[in-house]
């Protein structure tokens, strides 16, 4: 009979709490190296108390208290998430700001990637056509040309990665007036210009909708050469009689766009030039152990590089807000973070929801007892540089280091979010496994247990579950990763999403009443 070696991990000494890292969990009855006797069967990814702890008194992960006992939980028991009540949020009053000690990493020079350099400056890591919509009417008509486009077209321009169709819910039957209208406004504005699209750019009207061309895409707002005009299909034009010549229009305005984007090549380019947006969903307990604090330190890696971070998922953080103002370069980025808070508190409320809607049955049941828990997960993909700078939902980067970028925690709005802040390169970490993708952008994935990298071993990039099998380091996984960025971002690799052509649909945040 073989005996199992009991595997459980302590984030912190302060700690009265361990997860089990065996697959399969721990039986009743185990003995842990420190003489520890469970008394209770333990799942994987669960919580054992340490220590007796006594109802009404803390429970601690990370050295956080992530809750508060309900009954008194003898030592060797499964804490399990109907034993905790959740703390209440940290008030966004009195918080530090910029006091963290300064940050000595040497800078990170030498490492290169073929990417695609745009008249802005900006870079893209692929060379897609993207046909950008003012509203959900044209989806159809935009989908079957964009069909068309791949099979008849696309063959005739080599060099031209793919074919996107933005494709959103947004653009009439809603308060466009209203004062957040601007988020969804502006985060498909900035969507069209994001770097992997060369510059180029195409729309498609529908001609009555709310949400015009115009005012989608203001003069200015993108470079157009002299005497140049917004290339705009308006399927509502009386020249197009009967659905065929709507198609055939949109085929015929993407064809000089086709050309510019075919004649562009890779080039040499430094590290600093990736954008990259990190994100985690259907999270578990090991999200935190393993693949967070590789991406974590990666995101040092990428900084040290002169790159630009951001990372996101607001409800996910709002625990973690004094780490974060603690980080912030500035006390005005601190103040930053704290207005975006503060600003996402009061949307929940006028919801009468609060963050502890956030936690999945999921999340639950690989060992996530609450948003608190989770948060001190997520927030270590920042890694520990500083923080430099804020982003709005919608807005776009203006320089280079990390960002909270603010965004609701649902996976499809950040990732849209992201795109619109100029990423150009996507990592996102899962626990219970998710096939999540983006078209626009490579996303690289990174499973937190080896058991989902060999069950998924045709869908995760990265199996940071090595971590917890005591094989490979934070440190080995978060170089792994960095290479696989630069392989990915060259086009030399394509990652599992990308080679199944998975992606999901564009999300626009839109806070602004429905009509």
């Amino acid at each position: 009979m073989t005996t199992i070696q009991p595997i459980t991990v302590r984030m912190h000494e302060a700690d009265n709490v361990a997860i089990v890292a065996n697959a399969g969990g721990l039986a009743k009855g185990v003995v842990l190296d420190s003489g520890l006797v469970l008394i209770d069967a333990i799942p994987q990814g669960h919580k054992v108390s340490l220590v007796p702890i006594l109802k009404g008194t803390d429970v601690r992960r990370y050295n956080v208290t992530i809750g508060l006992a309900l009954q008194d939980i003898p030592a060797g028991a499964w804490v399990s998430e109907r034993l905790l009540s959740l703390p209440s949020a940290r008030d966004l009053h009195d918080l530090p700001k910029a006091t963290a000690t300064a940050w000595k990493a040497e800078p990170l020079n030498g490492y290169t990637f073929e990417g695609y350099r745009n008249a802005d400056g900006s870079v893209g890591t692929r060379n897609i056509l993207a046909i950008t919509t003012t509203v959900q009417c044209v989806a159809g008509v935009v989908d079957v040309a964009v069909q068309r486009i791949k099979s008849e077209l696309l063959p005739k321009y080599p060099q031209v990665d793919d074919v996107v169709g933005l494709e959103h819910s947004y653009g009439c039957g809603v308060a466009i007036d209203a004062p957040d209208a601007i988020i969804p406004i502006r985060t498909l504005r900035n969507i069209s210009m994001n770097p992997n699209f060369g510059g180029e750019v195409m729309v498609v009207s529908l001609g009555c909708e709310k949400l015009q061309p115009a005012r989608l895409l203001p003069a200015g707002s993108i470079a157009l050469k002299k005497d140049e005009e917004l290339d705009v299909v308006c399927l509502q034009a009386n020249k197009h009689v009967g659905f065929m010549s709507m198609i055939d229009s949109v085929l015929a305005s993407a064809v000089p766009h086709l050309e510019r984007l075919n004649a562009r090549r890779r080039t040499s380019v430094p590290a600093s030039e990736l954008v990259v947006g990190v994100q985690c969903g259907g999270s578990d307990a090991f999200s935190g152990v393993t693949a967070n604090p590789a991406v974590g330190f990666c995101t040092d890696l990428l900084v040290r590089a002169g790159a630009t971070v951001m990372f996101s998922e607001t409800t996910e953080v709002r625990d973690a807000i004094a780490q974060m103002t603690a980080r912030a370069s500035t006390i005005e980025v601190a103040d930053a973070m704290v207005r975006e808070m503060a600003w996402y508190d009061a949307y929940l409320a006028r919801g009468q929801a609060d963050r502890s809607a956030n936690t999945t049955p999921g999340n639950k049941a690989g060992g996530l007892s609450n948003i608190v828990e989770k948060a001190m997960g997520s927030i270590i993909k920042s890694g520990t540089a500083p923080i430099s700078g804020v982003l709005s939902p919608g807005e776009k980067l203006q320089h280079k280091g990390l960002h909270y970028a603010a965004t609701p925690a649902s996976d499809f709005i950040c990732g849209t979010l992201q795109l619109a802040a100029g990423m150009n390169l996507h990592v996102f970490t899962t626990g219970r496994g998710t096939p999540y993708g983006l078209a626009e952008v490579p996303v690289i994935k990174v499973a937190t247990r080896s058991e989902l990298a060999q069950r998924w071993h045709d869908l995760m990039d990265v199996n940071a579950g090595s971590i917890a099998d005591g094989v490979k380091s934070i440190e080995d996984v978060g170089w792994e990763l960095f290479h696989l960025m630069l392989e990915v971002a060259s086009g030399r690799k394509k990652t599992w999403a990308e080679h199944w052509k998975l992606h999901n649909a564009l999300v626009l945040f839109n806070p602004a009443p429905i009509t």
